[in-house]
């Protein structure tokens, strides 16, 4: 069978089953399923007997952009980006063909929110998801980056544009635009050859980009894709493949170190009470049971945003954090509530609570589990729910920071610790008094693990699922 006939098969069982589930067409808030990281067959290879080099569709990744918002849709999720990388000139390739495709898709698929984005090959370091804002002016705005700053975009190659510097050049870029694009750093660990050895993309310089254009460089993928590296076509493991692809230091529960850690890279951001914040994403090039290491968009990994259905309101989820992420649909909705016991003021995630510092604070976490199986069959659960609290002290002098000894695991709530009703959980914690400004998060698993620990090559990743939420911030007043 060509490759043409089984996109084209899959395409076709794709519309047969779109409407198996997905996000209702109103203008409530909710939570809304989501990736920010899909390749199409633009991702191309290259002719290189050829000067310049000419792509080749399909060379890298090799499904129709409406082929991902179908699968997308199948599996749930209301909005998607579609990212491919980059090559010599490949700007026209994005604006002559791919953006062409996205809007084609749009009407194809209108049940999914479509962002236009790409890969962004990043001067000085490793892949980031730029989402633009969707906008008449959309094609031109991603055109005039991607040509004027994608390392790879030159031909003949150029050193001069993969360094710190034009990628803050490039965020300066973006920050004076009318309508700002959202950037996300890929897989940041991926490159690291070791637990805090980093490679690619380090500390300091993702401080650097929040400095920059804090609006723009909101965070990283804490849950990298291709989750699927670890699986041969018939569903079997391979005992040689690490989840993500992650060679050399591997993920932790599916997670980057510099997420998976308390006390880690993410927790050294948050204590300078730097808005930074974690996605999930498929990567998806080429789905395993076609010989490639990804789930589709949404089979594994989702990124849920509290919003209503349209680009505006995703993008500003995104932009101010009311976020959690899930695996193997452990969870489909998460709640958490931080309040005062006095003056019943609240925030959820990614917000700001305002308390004083003789203020008792509450703490509720509701989450849906689902009574269903999974997209592998199975019927995970639960088994246990993190509250991490850490303090909030500003910024150091040490930006490559990738430790603090302030952020800790202030309870563990297992079953019986939570109230039943259908599918959901609900726990509730008091705090007592804070001494300084303070930041809670949650995270929760199907497993035993208390913290998540190096994944074995050829480890299964289904079995190992956990789902994590953004912060919400306490800030101590008088």
């Amino acid at each position: 069978m060509s490759d043409f006939t089984k996109v084209f098969s899959l395409s076709l069982t794709a519309l047969l089953l779109v409407t198996k589930s997905g996000v209702a067409a109103d203008d409530d808030y909710g939570w809304i399923a989501g990736d920010h990281h899909i390749h199409s067959r633009y991702s191309v290879g290259w002719d290189r007997e050829i000067d310049p080099p000419a792509p080749i569709l399909g060379g890298d990744a090799i499904y129709p952009i409406h082929m991902n918002a179908l699968m997308g849709r199948y599996f749930g999720l209301g909005w998607i980006v579609s990212t491919d990388h980059g090559g010599p000139n490949h700007s026209k390739v994005s604006m002559d063909l791919a953006y062409r495709e996205i809007q084609q898709s749009r009407l194809v698929v209108p049940e999914v929110i479509q962002f236009y984005g790409m890969e962004f090959d990043t001067p000085g370091a490793d892949h980031s998801s730029l989402i633009i804002p969707f906008t008449d002016d959309e094609a031109r705005q991603l055109f005039q980056i991607e040509s004027n700053f994608s390392k790879r975009e030159p031909w003949p190659a150029d050193s001069s544009w993969d360094t710190e510097p034009r990628m803050l050049e490039a965020l300066r870029f973006m920050r004076d635009q009318a309508v700002k694009p959202v950037l996300i750093a890929n897989h940041p660990s991926r490159s690291a050859s070791g637990l805090g050895e980093y490679g690619l993309d380090t500390p300091a310089e993702l401080r650097d980009w929040n400095d920059t254009a804090p609006e723009i460089s909101v965070g990283m993928a804490g849950a990298p894709g291709h989750q699927a590296a670890t699986l041969n076509p018939d569903g079997s493991l391979d005992p040689g493949d690490a989840r993500g692809s992650y060679g050399n230091y591997p993920t932790m529960g599916g997670f980057d170190q510099f997420t998976a850690i308390v006390g880690g890279f993410w927790d050294s951001m948050l204590t300078e009470g730097r808005r930074w914040w974690i996605t999930a994403n498929s990567d998806s090039h080429v789905h395993y049971s076609e010989g490639g290491s990804d789930f589709w968009p949404g089979e594994y990994s989702k990124t849920y945003v509290w919003a209503q259905p349209n680009h505006d309101s995703i993008l500003d989820g995104i932009r101010n954090g009311r976020i959690f992420v899930t695996t193997g649909d452990l969870i489909s909705e998460l709640t958490v509530t931080v309040s005062t016991v006095s003056e019943q003021v609240s925030a959820s995630l990614g917000e700001t609570l305002t308390a004083k510092p003789s203020d008792q604070v509450r703490v509720s976490i509701r989450f849906r589990d689902p009574n269903q199986f999974n997209n592998n069959g199975d019927y995970s659960s639960v088994s246990r729910v993190d509250l991490i609290q850490g303090e909030i002290r500003g910024a150091g002098s040490d930006r490559s920071l990738d430790r603090v000894d302030t952020t800790r695991v202030i309870a563990r709530f297992e079953p019986d610790d939570w109230e039943t009703e259908g599918e959901y959980r609900e726990i509730s914690y008091t705090l007592g008094e804070l001494p300084v400004n303070s930041y809670l998060r949650v995270r929760g698993t199907n497993g035993v693990e208390l913290e998540p620990l190096p994944d074995p090559r050829g480890e299964d990743p289904w079995s190992d699922l956990w789902f994590y939420s953004n912060p919400v911030f306490i800030e101590l007043r008088n």
